[in-house]
């Protein structure tokens, strides 16, 4: 077996007993958008990329046809991010978005390889002090941001791009979970 795939099946094997949590996510997730609320979603890099993957499978569909759902990446609206870094620092891209859109009951996903990203650790923070509900997927814990949040799954991988390719797995088995909720 390539070395790549044994690190994934290895990683993937770890976290099959948070399937549970997958599905109370899924579930907790179907409700809070079925009664309007929204999903705030973010991280840097990688991360990012995967945060707006979850948010538009959402908007989108995953794979059934639905209704639309509110979800928002925050990294990508570039004015924000460009005007808040100038004049907040980079500390507060994402914090300063959670306290302007995020109402109390709605859910933020925060995605970090490390769970020790400056701005992802700042939004879990904001969204708490609102009322949000916090989740993190992240490597290996203990880790920052899964203290922070209410609930995290953490990939004990040491590899980066192994731990995001269990993210995004996780983010699938969650969209699959909401849309079943759903229907």
């Amino acid at each position: 077996m390539h070395p790549h795939l044994a690190r994934l099946s290895t990683a993937l094997t770890a976290v099959d007993p948070e399937t549970s949590k997958i599905y109370a996510w899924g579930f907790k997730l179907a409700a809070v958008l079925n009664g309007g609320g929204r999903l705030l979603a973010c991280g840097n890099g990688g991360s990012a990329a995967e945060a707006q993957h979850l948010t538009a499978e959402l908007v989108g569909r995953y794979r059934a046809d639905r209704r639309p759902y509110a979800a928002i990446p925050l990294h990508a609206d570039t004015s924000s991010l460009t005007a808040i870094a100038n004049d907040f620092g980079m500390d507060e891209l994402y914090a300063r978005q959670v306290r302007a859109h995020g109402r109390p009951g709605d859910v933020l996903i925060c995605l970090s390889t490390s769970g020790t990203s400056r701005n992802v650790t700042e939004a879990a923070g904001a969204a708490r002090r609102c009322g949000l509900t916090t989740w993190a997927l992240t490597g290996p814990a203990p880790n920052p941001l899964a203290d922070l949040c209410d609930d995290a799954l953490a990939v004990p991988a040491g590899d980066t791009a192994t731990i995001q390719e269990v993210h995004l797995t996780v983010i699938h088995m969650l969209c699959d979970v909401i849309e079943k909720a759903c229907s």
